[in-house]
């Protein structure tokens, strides 16, 4: 199970769980065309989608499936996400449209990965990214994360169909063998 009281602080950001008073932040978020082109989000995405989305990101947290933080640059404005899904391996991440260009995803994404690594044990990490989604590649880049090389994963949403290719991060500190 993962903790409810997550809060993850490092290199000029801070990822802490979401809250009800995040909720018109969540509506500026994720109410975006490009959003709900690129995440399964429901578009428009009001306040009935925010008020749901947080209530399903507590369940998640609470079965201890997905790790949903709002990312934050230290004054607690919620400004994106970064999401870590414990059984798939894979991390998530989206910044809201305003706040695009701080660097603030590639600060998140590795701030979750080490987590990954370190604390929830997994030894591999990966993202999901469709080819034309130049933004994401430079942030996965950023990372540390590389291409699989692996055949993509279809995804249907709202009715477009696309691919999704691999993108792997190991981790470098790996357990030594008994």
């Amino acid at each position: 199970m993962l903790s409810a009281d997550v809060r993850l602080e490092g290199d000029g950001v801070v990822l802490r769980p979401w809250a009800e008073r995040d909720v018109p932040q969540l509506i500026a978020i994720f109410n975006d065309a490009e959003m709900a082109y690129r995440l399964p989000v429901p578009a428009p995405f009001d306040l009935s989608a925010a008020e749901a989305y947080l209530v399903t990101a507590r369940r998640a947290q609470q079965t201890g499936h997905r790790l949903c933080l709002a990312v934050t640059g230290g004054d607690d404005l919620a400004r994106g996400e970064v999401m870590l899904n414990v059984a798939a391996g894979t991390i998530g991440y989206a910044i809201g449209p305003a706040y695009r260009g701080q660097g603030l995803a590639g600060r998140a994404l590795r701030l979750m990965t080490g987590y990954a690594h370190t604390v929830v044990g997994l030894s591999t990490v990966y993202l999901e990214i469709e080819p034309d989604n130049v933004g994401s590649v430079g942030v996965a880049r950023s990372g540390g994360f590389r291409p699989t090389g692996g055949e993509p994963v279809f995804v249907e949403d709202k009715g477009r169909r696309y691919a999704l290719h691999r993108w792997a991060h190991a981790d470098p500190a790996p357990p030594a063998a008994g």
